[in-house]
């Protein structure tokens, strides 16, 4: 489906998510074209698990996803997660100490999984501010 036909419906529900994430992964894209219903479902259920709740900021509610998602080695997902956590304040020294937290729980493939991204972060800073030189 090419974007300028999609209905606006789905143009909103995009713009949203992709606002609210900083991303949208392809599966997710697909699915707010082919079923916006459960995609704006989806939405809300993503909402209320990553925003901001009555004791745990975002940036702590997305500490928490960094870790299972690198338990679950999503090398993607963590990295897109981290990105969220610093938007909403966290540091790279946070990111660094949620993933060291993961090594015993998690073990090795977790912690490397978390390290990948943060490097990844990290790299990507560093050739922008080569690129703004």
């Amino acid at each position: 489906m090419e974007k300028e036909k999609l209905t606006p419906r789905v143009r909103k529900l995009l713009a949203k998510m992709e606002k609210e994430r900083g991303y949208v992964s392809l599966a997710k894209n697909y699915v707010a074209k082919v079923d916006p219903d459960f995609m704006e479902a989806y939405n809300r259920l993503y909402d209320s698990g990553l925003r901001a709740g009555k004791a745990l900021p975002i940036k702590t509610r997305e500490l928490v996803a960094i870790a299972i998602l690198a338990y679950r080695v999503r090398d993607n997902g963590v990295y897109e997660h981290m990105k969220r956590a610093l938007r909403h304040g966290a540091t790279k020294q946070e990111l660094l100490e949620a993933v060291e937290t993961t090594i015993v729980p998690g073990g090795a493939p977790t912690f490397d999984c978390g390290i990948r991204a943060l490097m990844r972060i990290i790299e990507e800073e560093e050739n922008e501010k080569r690129m703004k030189k």
